[in-house]
C-alpha cells in the first residue's frame, strides 16, 4: 500500500445521448491541500497513481467507465504511466505542457502502444498541428467563454479527426450551446442542475411518479401501490430491472412487485422505488446520467453511516441512503425541492438535509457534493466536521464505485 494519502474525484463525462461514458480521475495529495498555490502540486505523482490503482484493483477505481488522467511533463516521460490499463484509461495533457518535440515524439510511441492521448483545457493554434495528428481527444473550457470563440476553436479542430470534449459545461443552456456547435463529449454537473421551472404543474406522469412517492414514503398499503405502478407499466419494468441486478446480490429472481417487498422488505423496496424513478421518464431511461449520480450519493452516505456511526447503524444508514438519491429529485421533476419535501412524507433528518444541508445527514450530503465537484478543501472540511478519516472515505468510495458499476452493468 502506498504510504502517501490522497483524495480521489471522479468527474462524470457524457456523449450527445447523455450517458456517462467515462469520468475524469482526479487524484490530489492530501499534503498539498496545506499549500497555498497548488496548482502544480494538484496531480500526484505518476507512481502515487499507478501504486493506488494497483492497490484497490484497476475495475474497483475505474468500473466499467474509461478514466481520463491528468498528467504533468515529467508523468508523460516517466516509465509508470505505461503501467496504467491502456484499454481503460485516457492520458489527459495538461495544459501546462509545452507541446515540442519531445512531447510530440512520446505521444506517437504512446500512441504506438495502444494508449487514448487527449490535449486538457486546449486553445487551437495551426501551430500545434504536428500533436493533433497524434491525439484522439481535445478539451476545451467552455466556461466563461462567448459562443463565437468556441465555435472558432471547434472551426478550427475539425481539420483534424478529433472527438471534441466540452469542459465545466455547468448548465443545460451552455449544452445546448456546445451540442449545436459539434461537441461531442461533455464534462460537468450541468444534468444536476435545478432548470428554471417551465411550468406550474406537474405532467400527468410525474404526476403519478410524485403519488408514488408519496405513497411509498407514507408505507401505505402495498395494494395501494401496486395500483399506482400499474399507472406507468414503464416505472413497473425498471423497478424489476433494478431489484434484479446484480448490486442486490439476490439469489432468486424477482418478478412482481408484491414478490420484491416479500423477498427485500418494505425499507430496502422504498430505495428502489426511488431510483426507479431515475430510471424513468423523457431523459434518458435506465441509463439517465441522474439514476447513476443519486445512486452513488445514497451508496457513499449509507457506507460512512455505516463506517462511523454507533446505536441504531443500519436504520440511520436507511434514511442517509434515502438523502443521497432524493437530493437530486427537483432535477428529476423540475420543481422545487421544498415543494416536493412538504409532499412527502419524510423524517426531520432527511427534511433537513434535503432543504438546508443541516444535520449530521446534510454535513455528509455536502460531503458528497463537494467530493463530486472535487473541491477538496470543502471536502476535508467536511469529513472533519463528520468525524471521518481520508482512508475511511477512500474505502466507502471504492465500495461505492463497485456498487454502482454492478448497478449501471445490469441496466
Amino acid at each position: 500500500m502506498t504510504g502517501e494519502k490522497f483524495f480521489l474525484g471522479r468527474q462524470p463525462i457524457l456523449n450527445k445521448a447523455q450517458r456517462i461514458v467515462g469520468f475524469e480521475l482526479l487524484f490530489r495529495s492530501a499534503e498539498s491541500l496545506a499549500v497555498a498555490n497548488f496548482r502544480d502540486t494538484h496531480v500526484a505523482s505518476a507512481s502515487v497513481i499507478v501504486n493506488a490503482l494497483s492497490d484497490f484493483g484497476f475495475q474497483d477505481v475505474l468500473g466499467r467507465h474509461k478514466g481520463f488522467f491528468n498528467v504533468t511533463r515529467e508523468m508523460l516521460m516517466s516509465d509508470a504511466v505505461e503501467l496504467l490499463p491502456k484499454d481503460q484509461v485516457v492520458i489527459e495533457l495538461l495544459e501546462t505542457i509545452l507541446l515540442d518535440a519531445e512531447v510530440v515524439a512520446r505521444c506517437r510511441d504512446l500512441k504506438a502502444q495502444g494508449f487514448t492521448l487527449a490535449l486538457d483545457d486546449h486553445v487551437y493554434s495551426p501551430d500545434f498541428a504536428p500533436i493533433y495528428q497524434i491525439v484522439d481527444i481535445v478539451k476545451l473550457d467552455v466556461l466563461g467563454i462567448s459562443r463565437e470563440e468556441i465555435g472558432r476553436n471547434v472551426d478550427g479542430l475539425r481539420a483534424w479527426p478529433l472527438v471534441l470534449l466540452a469542459e465545466k459545461v455547468e448548465s443545460a443552456e451552455q449544452y445546448g450551446i456546445c451540442a449545436q456547435l459539434g461537441f461531442d463529449l461533455f464534462q460537468g454537473y450541468y444534468f444536476a442542475r435545478p432548470v428554471v421551472l417551465k411550468q406550474n404543474r406537474l405532467d400527468v406522469g410525474k404526476l403519478t411518479m410524485l403519488q408514488l412517492m408519496q405513497q411509498v414514503m407514507a408505507e401505505s398499503d402495498l395494494s395501494e401501490i401496486e395500483e399506482t405502478f400499474k399507472k406507468n407499466p414503464g416505472l413497473t419494468f425498471n423497478l424489476l430491472r433494478l431489484v434484479n441486478s446484480v448490486a442486490i446480490g439476490l439469489r432468486v429472481r424477482i418478478k412482481t412487485l408484491r414478490h420484491a417487498l416479500m423477498v427485500l422488505g418494505r425499507e430496502q423496496l422504498k430505495r428502489w422505488i426511488t431510483l426507479a424513478l431515475y430510471a424513468t421518464g423523457e431523459t434518458g431511461g435506465a441509463q439517465s446520467p441522474l439514476l447513476e449520480i443519486a445512486a452513488m450519493r445514497g451508496k457513499l452516505l449509507e457506507v460512512l453511516v455505516q463506517t462511523g456511526a454507533a446505536g441504531e447503524v443500519q436504520e440511520v444508514a436507511d434514511r442517509a441512503f434515502m438523502a443521497g438519491i432524493l437530493s437530486l429529485i427537483d432535477v428529476l421533476f423540475e420543481v422545487s425541492m421544498g415543494e416536493l419535501v412538504t409532499k412527502l412524507n419524510l423524517v426531520d433528518d432527511v427534511r433537513d438535509a434535503l432543504l438546508s444541508r443541516t444535520g449530521p445527514l446534510g454535513e455528509l450530503l455536502l460531503l458528497a457534493e463537494k467530493l463530486e465537484q472535487a473541491d477538496f478543501h470543502a471536502v476535508n472540511r467536511h469529513m472533519e466536521q463528520c468525524g471521518i478519516s481520508l482512508d475511511q472515505l477512500l474505502a466507502a468510495q471504492l465500495e461505492t464505485i463497485t456498487w454502482s458499476d454492478r448497478l449501471s452493468a445490469a441496466l
